[in-house]
C-alpha cells in the first residue's frame, strides 16, 4: 500500500465496518479498514431478519457490500490483522501482525466478538446452522420444530420465553444443576417446559444438522434444532489496550452515537451491541461513519 496515513482506520471489515466505510467514503474521508477474513456467522447458511437481503448468505451480503464500495476511492483495504495500537500527540497508531504501521486521526472498532464453544462434542460443528444464538434471526426458519435450548439461568429463561412463541416443544437443557428463582420454576411448569441438568456430552449431527443430544450418564434424548447461550470474547483487545471500558457483559461501552470512553475511538456491531444481527451491525456502522464524519467536519472547518 502506497500510503500510511489515514484519517480513519476501521478495525474489522465485516457488515459494521464496511457500512461505516461508505458513510464514510461518500463524506470523501481517507478511510483503511484492516480485515483479518474471520467473521463469526461464517458457518451461518443463511441470514435473516434484514430487509432486502433476508435469506442471502452472509458471504453473498458481505461481498455486495464490497463491490459497492470499490465505487469510493477514498477507501483502502487491507488483508491482515491488527495486533497493538498506540495514542500519539494527534491521534493512534495501529500495527498489524505483518509488521505494516498505519496511523489516523480516528479509530472504528468493529471486529466483533468470539464465541466460546463450550466443551461439547460436535457442538461447534453445529454453530450458526441447527444449534443458533438467536430467535430473531434463525427461529422462524426452526419454528414449530423439537427444540432443545441449551442454557440455565436468567439468560435460559430470557431465550424461552421468546422461543415459546415460535415452538410448544421445547426441552431446557441446564447442563448441570438448574438455577432458577421459584417464580421462574413455576411459570416453565405453566408452560409444561422440561428442564433436563444432565451434564452434556455430544450433539450428534449429520453435516451440522442436529439430530441428538448425548448425555454424559448415557442417556440421549432427539431433537430437530437447539438455541444456545454461550459467552464470547472481543476479537480484537485493541480497544481494552488503549482504555476503553467494557460493560458488564464484555462488550466495548459506546454512547447512542457509537462513541467509546476514548476519544476518537467509535465501536459499532457485535463488540459493542446485545442486540447480535446483520441489520444491527448496518446501523450502527453507519451512525459511527457519519459522526466521525461530523467530528473531522468540526475540526476542520
Amino acid at each position: 500500500m502506497d500510503t500510511k496515513e489515514f484519517e480513519v482506520i476501521i478495525i474489522g471489515g465485516s457488515y459494521a465496518g464496511l457500512s461505516a466505510a461508505m458513510a464514510l467514503g461518500r463524506s470523501l474521508r481517507k478511510t483503511l479498514i484492516i480485515d483479518a477474513g474471520m467473521p463469526c456467522n461464517r458457518q451461518t447458511p443463511h441470514s435473516h431478519n434484514f430487509l432486502t437481503q433476508d435469506g442471502s448468505t452472509p458471504e453473498e451480503i458481505a461481498e455486495i457490500a464490497k463491490t459497492q464500495l470499490t465505487n469510493y476511492d477514498k477507501v483502502h483495504f487491507y488483508q491482515g490483522t491488527a495486533i497493538k495500537g498506540e495514542k500519539l500527540n494527534n491521534g493512534f497508531e495501529i500495527t498489524t501482525e505483518k509488521g505494516d504501521v498505519f496511523t489516523a486521526k480516528k479509530l472504528v472498532f468493529a471486529a466483533g466478538i468470539k464465541d466460546l464453544m463450550p466443551d461439547i462434542k460436535g457442538f461447534s460443528d453445529c454453530w450458526g446452522i441447527s444449534v443458533v444464538h438467536c430467535p430473531y434471526c434463525h427461529g422462524y426458519e426452526i419454528r414449530n420444530k423439537n427444540t432443545a435450548i441449551i442454557a440455565n439461568g436468567d439468560k435460559a429463561y430470557h431465550l424461552t420465553s421468546l422461543v415459546n412463541n415460535l415452538t410448544k416443544k421445547i426441552t431446557l437443557l441446564t447442563n448441570g444443576s438448574m438455577n432458577f428463582d421459584q417464580s421462574q420454576l413455576d411459570k416453565l411448569k405453566l408452560r409444561k417446559i422440561q428442564i433436563i441438568e444432565n451434564k452434556i456430552a455430544e450433539v450428534e449431527h449429520l453435516n451440522g444438522q442436529l439430530s441428538k443430544v448425548i448425555f454424559k450418564d448415557g442417556n440421549s434424548k432427539n431433537f430437530d434444532c437447539a438455541y444456545a447461550s454461550i459467552p464470547f470474547q472481543q476479537n480484537s483487545r485493541i480497544a481494552e489496550q488503549l482504555g476503553c471500558k467494557l460493560t458488564e457483559n464484555g462488550h466495548i461501552t459506546v454512547d447512542s452515537m457509537q462513541k467509546t470512553t476514548e476519544e476518537n475511538i467509535f465501536a459499532c456491531g457485535d463488540n459493542s451491541s446485545m442486540m447480535r444481527s446483520v441489520a444491527t451491525a448496518v446501523y450502527g456502522g453507519n451512525i459511527a461513519g457519519a459522526m466521525i464524519n461530523n467530528e473531522l467536519t468540526q475540526e476542520q472547518f
